[in-house]
């Protein structure tokens, strides 16, 4: 068994989001984005899908030119190759579940390059 936790050890960057990989297993990865209010990560797609759930705070979504306020507590699943982006209107936690196959770098290089 492993375990984690979404608001031990968190840390806030000053300039972009910080991701941490809470939990990488057999079948997939577990990764945490903490948001100061304001900061983004740019449009961007994985080649995989992903579920992404709000922890605390709340996020502007972009998909398909649309944007949704997702809130603490929300979920959502989006599919591979769906162009999307985030803004954070307060400080935010999010979780954010990978495909095994998916790449835990190509998240921190979104955050890096935002």
């Amino acid at each position: 068994m492993k375990t984690a936790s979404l608001t031990n050890d968190l840390e806030y960057n000053e300039k972009n989001p910080n991701i941490k990989v809470l939990l990488d297993t057999n079948s997939g990865k577990e990764i945490r984005i903490v948001f100061k209010k304001g900061q983004i990560m740019k449009k961007h797609q994985t080649p995989f899908p992903i579920v992404v759930e709000i922890f605390e705070g709340s996020i502007e979504f972009g998909v398909n030119e649309e944007v949704h306020m997702v809130k603490k507590g929300d979920l959502l699943a989006l599919e591979a190759n769906v162009p999307h982006d985030l803004i954070a209107v307060e400080d935010s936690i999010v979780r954010l579940s990978l495909n095994k196959a998916d790449s835990a770098k190509r998240v921190e290089d979104v955050a890096k390059n935002s």
